[in-house]
């Protein structure tokens, strides 16, 4: 009697152990056959745009290294919220991406009652790429430095206005960290979407706008705006030969569009190391590094602790501006 007892104990023992084992086998399994079907990137944004045509590009190399079909399908809406809020609620295997970009930093900050949490329901993959923006005025302003400008200003309290495409927008949060940063005062005038405010400032209306490179830098060539800096970690391949803010005499001052690939954070550790390692070999491909330096991109890549890291910072940076400069979106 006792040896059949002891074998059934033994029994259920050794299958409670491969039970176990299923269970910690299970994602190794799935990361090891990711991916076995269609991948899509979400851009949350319309079709045409920087972020757009990012998505598709790393679209097309991480279906060639995967052998699977990777499509965009493009989720706009209120900030990015409606294509972030899909890839957050998605299942967790690798299959549906989020092209995501620097308003995901600030939309904590911005956005009431977030239908998701950035940090508990999404993991940053690898930090893409930034643009960095400019700091434009009109030919006919007088200041042809930073320099000149910081001192115009501070000669001159509340007289000068900055124009931005609205509150809470990439060239309103720069122009607050610049008055920050420099201790000067500028008024605000806030537009309904980028266009009318740099047409604005290219008519001499408004003198100060910090500016995508994409938009302003074309209009710099033709004459039309003067240049004073760009706000990157460094200079611009498409205008090396404007200094950056820091060079210009901003210690600190740096504001970049960014991109950067994320995940459902449940996704599994070896899926992410692959998307990771993929992605970070199709942003050295020299076709793609030409078409996105023509469009004001630098490619950056790294780990995903390194993008982790950079989304942290971002979102500490930003939460200190915005609470700051009481800024509240439109």
């Amino acid at each position: 009697m006792v040896r059949p007892f002891i074998r059934s104990i033994c029994l259920v023992a050794l299958g409670a152990v491969c039970v176990a084992a299923s269970f910690v086998a299970a994602p190794t399994a799935q990361a090891q056959t990711w991916p076995n079907k269609p991948v899509k990137i979400i851009a949350p944004v319309p079709p045409g745009g920087g972020v757009d045509i990012l998505s598709r590009a790393i679209a097309t190399k991480l279906q060639a290294a995967f052998e699977v079909p990777v499509l965009v399908e493009n989720k706009a809406g209120a900030s990015a919220l409606v294509g972030t809020d899909f890839v957050a609620k998605s299942a967790a295997d690798g299959n549906t991406l989020l092209m995501g970009y620097s308003v995901l930093a600030t939309n904590k900050f911005l956005v009431n009652n977030l239908p998701y949490d950035l940090e508990r329901d999404l993991i940053p993959v690898v930090y893409v790429g930034y643009i960095p923006l400019m700091l434009v005025t009109p030919p006919s302003f007088a200041p042809n430095s930073v320099a000149e400008l910081i001192a115009l200003l501070k000669a001159n309290p509340n007289k000068y206005f900055y124009a931005s495409g609205g509150a809470g927008a990439g060239a309103h949060l720069s122009a607050e960290m610049f008055k920050h940063m420099t201790g000067t005062s500028v008024t605000h005038v806030p537009y309904k979407g980028n266009a009318p405010a740099l047409a604005d400032v290219v008519g001499g209306q408004v003198p100060i706008m910090f500016d995508t490179m994409t938009t302003s830098l074309p209009l710099v060539r033709n004459g039309k705006l003067k240049a004073l800096a760009t706000t990157g970690p460094k200079r611009s391949a498409l205008a090396p030969e404007l200094p950056t803010m820091i060079e210009a005499g901003v210690p600190g001052f740096e504001m970049s569009a960014w991109y950067m690939v994320f995940a459902p954070r449940k996704t599994p550790p070896e899926v992410i190391e692959k998307l990771n390692a993929a992605i970070n070999k199709a942003i050295t491909d020299p076709a793609l590094v030409k078409q996105m330096t023509e469009m004001g991109v630098t490619f950056v890549g790294g780990s995903q602790p390194q993008a982790d890291q950079f989304l942290k910072s971002e979102v500490s940076r930003w939460g200190t501006v915005i609470k700051a400069a009481n800024i509240k979106a439109d």
